[in-house]
């Protein structure tokens, strides 16, 4: 009797197969036992749907800084590089009258004369190459040689805009160099012949991938442009699974801009050279548009998916492209002081690898065969049109980039005074900029000292004396904030008051955190 209560209660205990069931289907949990980590999920997910919304505003001011770049080799360089002309033209003349003065051109006026010759020179040799032939040659080939040829040529147009500045730059140093320093070089006429032969070959090779895309969005069964789109897949799985922090993505996000400008500008050759064939109908333009906005949101949307799983997989904060976009803000009021490294253009070029003068050839070299001018007034009265039309968009343009720069820097300023005490443990890694010269202090008159006021901050006309973010020149391996400026704002705003801040000590936490960054 024993034996069998005991094996009873063993069956009772061990319970049924029903109630197995019953306990899957009544059994409990909660949530709120991990708070935090739900919480903590759930933001990611709403990060993870902010993420188009930040990185278009980011492509947004980029693209304008590129249109700027662009806008500035039809519209400014040509009455620069005249006025530049007329400089050494008088100063020829005086010299010849008077030996004795040596009037010499200035870097820019020596920069604009350079950049308009070459891209004149590449214009005329450009200019007899037929893109017809060129277009039924590349139409000829099959699919898929094609798609290896596209992906051949925008390899090599990478490779071209990493080298192509530093081309550029030689020359423009190799002329400009002053005659106190070492000179060490070939010579201004060989560099000026390497400068056109490198933009040449980019012109060349920009114009074979317009007129592959062009056709492949011509074609009949449009297979050519699903597979080149298909490519974006391929940069999507090569960039998603890597690791990345704040200044990669940095280096990432303005090449992504780069090249959606380039796109945009291939598209537009694209359309030039179609609707030339067309006739210009109203029908094939808007049967050409579908298929340019087909590109173009298709790129949009690897862009977005990219950046969205980049900052995923990498915990990288959302405010990080707002952080870009203030670099991009510093680097245009670093280009519009009075006594600037480089133009705006180089810097766009450094910063993006993005170089205008070979679009800028391909451009003329599509017009050119497009558009036919004869000499009649009314084809004269349409050129002056455009060119003024262009000037408009590029002052509008620039009007729009130095506003948002002026408003982003006055508000980065701020939110530095009030929350001084971010100075002590901040991270060289924080921020995707580079080092740059301390600010240039106001000074404190005698009057200011004897009634004990306090020292005044410094002056910062609207664009700031001293950009605390990139100089393009610097490496962006090097990039960090410049914490100098950090403490000379603070030292300026607490030199009379009562504070508990020594500075001291964070100018030593802040250069112990440097170093071991």
């Amino acid at each position: 009797m024993g034996k069998v209560e005991s094996s009873t209660k063993k069956s009772s205990n061990s319970g049924s197969l029903w109630d197995f069931i019953s306990v899957e289907f009544k059994r409990g949990y909660s949530l709120e036992n991990d708070e935090k980590e739900f919480s903590d999920r759930r933001e990611k997910v709403y990060t993870f749907m902010k993420i188009p919304l930040e990185v278009e505003r980011f492509m947004f001011y980029g693209f304008c800084q590129c249109a700027d770049s662009f806008l500035f080799v039809y519209t400014f360089l040509p009455l620069r590089a005249l006025v530049a002309l007329k400089s050494l033209i008088c100063s020829s003349f005086s010299k010849f009258k008077d030996r004795r003065k040596n009037k010499r051109l200035s870097a820019a006026e020596t920069c604009d004369l350079l950049k308009m010759a070459v891209l004149i020179t590449c214009s005329m040799m450009l200019l007899p190459w037929d893109t017809s032939m060129m277009y039924h040659v590349i139409k000829s080939q099959s699919v898929i040689k094609l798609y290896i040829f596209f992906n051949m040529l925008e390899v090599g147009d990478r490779l071209f805009s990493s080298f192509g500045q530093d081309i550029l730059d030689a020359l423009f140093w190799t002329a400009t160099e002053p005659k106190t320093s070492r000179r060490e070089h070939f010579g201004v006429l060989p560099h000026f012949i390497i400068a056109v032969f490198y933009v040449f070959l980019h012109s060349i090779l920009v114009l074979c991938q317009a007129t592959t895309l062009n056709v492949a969005i011509n074609s009949s069964h449009k297979a050519l442009l699903a597979i080149m789109m298909s490519n974006n897949f391929v940069e999507l799985k090569g960039s998603v699974f890597k690791k990345f922090d704040k200044t990669n993505l940095f280096q990432l996000s303005c090449s992504d801009v780069r090249e959606r400008f380039h796109l945009f500008i291939l598209l537009l050759i694209v359309v030039v050279q179609t609707m030339k064939e067309y006739q210009w109908t109203s029908e094939s333009f808007w049967e050409l548009m579908l298929d340019c906005m087909y590109v173009m949101i298709s790129e949009m949307l690897i862009d977005w998916t990219k950046h969205a799983f980049i900052t995923r997989f990498n915990e990288i904060n959302l405010s990080v492209y707002s952080d870009y976009v203030l670099s991009f803000a510093y680097d245009t009021a670093q280009s519009r002081h009075k006594k600037a490294f480089t133009d705006h253009s180089d810097l766009v070029a450094r910063r993006m690898g993005f170089i205008p003068i070979p679009l800028g050839v391909v451009m003329i070299k599509v017009l050119t065969r497009c558009v036919s001018i004869d000499g009649r007034l009314a084809s004269i009265i349409l050129l002056i049109f455009t060119f003024t039309c262009l000037v408009t968009l590029k002052i509008v343009n620039l009007v729009y980039i130095l506003g948002r720069a002026c408003k982003l820097i006055d508000l980065h300023k701020t939110s530095l005074i009030k929350n001084h005490h971010i100075i002590n443990g901040i991270s060289c890694q924080d921020m995707a900029t580079s080092p740059m010269r301390p600010p240039i202090r106001k000074k404190q008159s005698w009057s200011d000292n004897k009634e004990n006021k306090p020292s005044p901050l410094i002056e910062v006309p609207p664009l700031g004396p001293t950009p605390m973010f990139a100089n393009s020149n610097v490496d962006i391996k090097e990039a960090c904030l410049n914490t100098q400026i950090l403490e000379d704002i603070m030292e300026s705003d607490l030199t009379h008051s009562d504070s508990d801040l020594n500075l001291s000590m964070i100018r030593d936490a802040d250069t112990m955190s440097t170093k071991s960054a």
